[in-house]
């Protein structure tokens, strides 16, 4: 049988953790949390169902999700966010995979995000295909501050699990607007490279056709309010981190 390692890198996740350690422990031969200094209870909750707790300042989600990579002793890691969970088909799915020894270098699933406690299946979200299991020396996490991709080498077999991992990414409306204000300010960082025309056009052409994009020909429109919400406030994003881009050059000049 195959050995696999949980990677999850935290922030103030005292609320979620444990039911996160929870959903991998019928997989995992080994957990580790690398936390970034939490002031709450997350680490000691972490340490309480068993995990290894590290704890190191944080260096954007790509280093961070790296990092904790590196601390995992098993040749195959699963990497998970505090506010994930794995449904049961799913952990079926890796038991069998590793029970016969893992055959891929990597395993991609299906996410399915969760908005107020509701599954979302339109606006961009579903399938929401991600690759999370894989072989040290065949992938790496690639990216900026955020919006981080795993990457795997040319010659890489990548298989597809059947189950879901479970987002529930926003519990509530108000923390859906607060994380897209966080992330669209770590996200403008990594555009500042780029021409204050360019900046400036796409301000106000992408978010008009993210919009268009998931409300109309992602059936946003079938999720009634969710739906709406979801989409207004994804075009929002991406309004936001251009011109939070915009600001941080003028600011320099």
């Amino acid at each position: 049988m195959s050995k696999l390692s949980v990677a999850i890198i935290t922030l103030n996740e005292e609320s979620n953790i444990a039911e996160c350690i929870h959903s991998v422990l019928p997989i995992a031969d080994e957990v580790v949390v690398l936390d970034s200094f939490s002031t709450d209870r997350t680490a000691e909750i972490a340490a309480q169902h068993g995990a290894k707790v590290f704890q190191e300042k944080f260096a954007g989600f790509t280093n961070q999700k790296n990092r904790a990579t590196e601390l995992c002793k098993n040749e195959y890691v699963l990497s998970i966010d505090a506010d994930e969970r794995l449904s049961r088909e799913l952990q079926q799915s890796i038991l069998e995979e590793k029970q016969v020894g893992f055959s891929a270098q990597a395993y991609s699933m299906n996410r399915l995000n969760f908005y107020c406690g509701k599954p979302i299946k339109t606006c961009s979200w579903y399938p929401d295909t991600k690759i999370r299991i894989w072989q040290k020396t065949k992938a790496r996490w690639h990216g900026g501050q955020v919006h981080e991709q795993m990457q795997v080498s040319s010659n890489a077999k990548v298989k597809l699990l059947k189950g879901d991992i479970w987002h529930f990414t926003y519990p509530t409306k108000q923390e859906m607007i607060l994380q897209i204000e966080r992330l669209s300010r770590l996200a403008a960082t990594d555009l500042q490279g780029q021409s204050t025309v360019c900046l400036f056009f796409k301000m106000c052409i992408s978010p008009v056709v993210r919009l268009v994009r998931n409300y109309i020909f992602k059936l946003g429109f079938t999720s009634g309010k969710p739906g709406w919400e979801i989409c207004y406030h994804q075009s929002r994003e991406v309004y936001l981190r251009y011109k939070h881009a915009l600001n941080l050059k003028n600011k320099q000049q």
